[in-house]
């Protein structure tokens, strides 16, 4: 039986997180996750790193500070992966009055530490580049910085920097059970098609997003007064709403707002909802009246109405959040609860209600600390100022890629952005050896090549179409039926030789 110091239920954002602090910190780690990493939530966001403008309405300023303390960390230690997005706000008097945007634009700009985002500005709607593609009644609006993020690559990058340091991840795994046994827990694992092992771990973290509750009553047997409010954001993509880099912050009739993401260079991302979800959240889905409010939604705004027959994609969420007691989906809190099972003085449960991807950072430093009792030699925290695999630019991502083009000036430039977008520096990992496009292997469209698909299945635990084609890339968003149908083909092969 092989033993562990922590075993990390979950392998979305906050499990990643945790694994990557703990192993850092001297820990013997194994992650299970059931399917692939940040197959749920986490790769089902609204691609931002953001303090939540909108929480500070309800006085959820610790969140809001924290938050924006972290779009500065992760700017940093991940630069290939976040990066710095501009948002206009067209004013709607009958909305919100001017005063209250400055005033909640002010506590945004000094409620964290803002060093490499500029300050919120008002700005005239009529002039470039923001008059793009808004109605013509629109003449005053406001414009802050936040970032935009690959949420799924961030979750990857993780997970990756934890293997790095010494830890077990295992994709396709599932912990059936587990029984506090002497000074830890033996838990039962179950790996698809369905081999079993069982491990011993002096403490587990149940970082199972929407089934944190379920893990913590049926398979850790751990009842619970606490719960989680399942609560559905869905997002669609339509072809580009407007011109510009600049992102929109639409205010809605019912107090809550929506956004429109420049996306995938062709595409405009429009999101969120808030739907509560009392069923099974495994295979969420944007349902036809969510996808008919965010087109009402923007049409308020936008001078050419988007229609649903307008929608290329759409995806969706489970958010996992800590039931406060609010009944409107939209005003439970986005904050993080941890609970931690103390009642023995050995084998400690924690598990992580709610959260976001911005804060998943401190949220890993806060679980560790709530453990430190029970591992005494465990290290000091770590993560702030280490950068993620692919991280470590030698300068800002621009320079970065010119680097990489003039060192492979024979390969494709849009291939080039591709994979540092991707990868960082990591993508001389990828193109290693590599010389001339041939030696990239097939390609199947949208810059995505054998070389890169053979990188993800060897080194990034990608096992299906669907892990590379929406997750470890979004190509899956330009590619035909046909493509993509050949794409599986060329993963069924390549699994059938191993």
């Amino acid at each position: 039986m092989d033993h562990y110091d922590l075993l990390v239920i979950g392998g979305g954002i906050n499990g990643a997180g945790v694994a990557r602090d703990a192993a850092g910190r001297g820990l013997k780690v194994l992650l299970v996750e059931t399917h692939d990493l940040g197959a749920a939530t986490s790769s089902s966001s609204s691609k931002l790193i953001h303090g939540g403008l909108r929480y500070l309405e309800r006085y959820e300023f610790r969140l809001v500070a924290e938050a924006l303390a972290e779009r500065e960390v992760l700017l940093a230690i991940a630069p290939h992966l976040v990066a710095p997005l501009t948002f206009a706000m067209p004013h709607v008097p009958e909305l919100r009055p001017r005063w209250m945007i400055r005033t909640g634009l002010f506590l945004y700009d000094h409620l964290g530490r803002r060093t490499r985002l500029p300050a919120s500005r008002g700005v005239d709607l009529r002039a470039p580049p923001y008059e793009s593609g808004l109605k013509a009644t629109l003449t005053n609006g406001f414009v802050y910085s936040d970032c935009r993020v690959d949420d799924a690559r961030l979750v990857l990058a993780n997970a990756l920097s934890a293997r790095e340091l010494g830890a077990d991840i295992l994709t396709r795994t599932e912990c059936v059970s587990a029984k506090r046994a002497g000074d830890g827990w033996e838990a039962l694992l179950r790996a698809t098609p369905g081999a079993e092992r069982t491990v011993f771990a002096r403490g587990i973290v149940n970082a199972a997003g929407p089934w944190v509750k379920q893990v913590l009553n049926d398979r850790l047997h751990q009842p619970s007064r606490d719960n989680v409010k399942l609560v559905k954001g869905s997002h669609i993509v339509v072809p580009k709403a407007y011109h510009g880099e600049h992102a929109l912050i639409l205010q809605n009739d019912d107090r809550r707002v929506v956004f429109m993401i420049p996306y995938e260079g062709g595409y405009t991302l429009i999101g969120t909802t808030d739907v509560a979800v009392d069923g099974d959240p495994s295979t969420p889905s944007a349902s036809a009246d969510e996808i008919a409010y965010l087109c009402r939604a923007v049409n308020r705004y936008l001078a050419q109405p988007v229609a649903p027959a307008d929608v290329v994609w759409s995806y969706a969420g489970i958010r996992p959040l800590y039931d406060d007691g609010t009944a409107d989906p939209s005003a439970v809190t986005r904050d993080y609860t941890l609970r931690l099972d103390a009642d023995h003085k050995s084998a400690p449960v924690l598990s992580v209600f709610g959260g976001k991807i911005t804060t998943y950072r401190r949220l890993a430093e806060h679980v560790l600390d709530k453990l430190a009792p029970w591992f005494p030699g465990m290290k000091a925290a770590w993560t702030a100022g280490t950068p993620l695999p692919g991280g470590d630019l030698g300068g800002t991502p621009t320079a970065f890629g010119a680097r990489l083009a003039a060192e492979y000036a024979s390969l494709p430039v849009p291939l080039l952005r591709a994979l540092a977008r991707r990868h960082g520096s990591l993508a001389h990992s990828v193109l290693q050896g590599v010389r001339t496009a041939a030696e990239l292997g097939v390609h199947f469209g949208a810059d995505l090549y054998a070389r890169e698909i053979d990188y993800m299945i060897e080194h990034e635990w990608a096992c299906s179409a669907e892990d590379i084609l929406y997750r470890r890339t979004k190509a899956g968003l330009h590619l035909a039926a046909a493509q993509r149908e050949a794409l599986a083909n060329y993963i069924s092969r390549r699994a059938a030789k191993r």
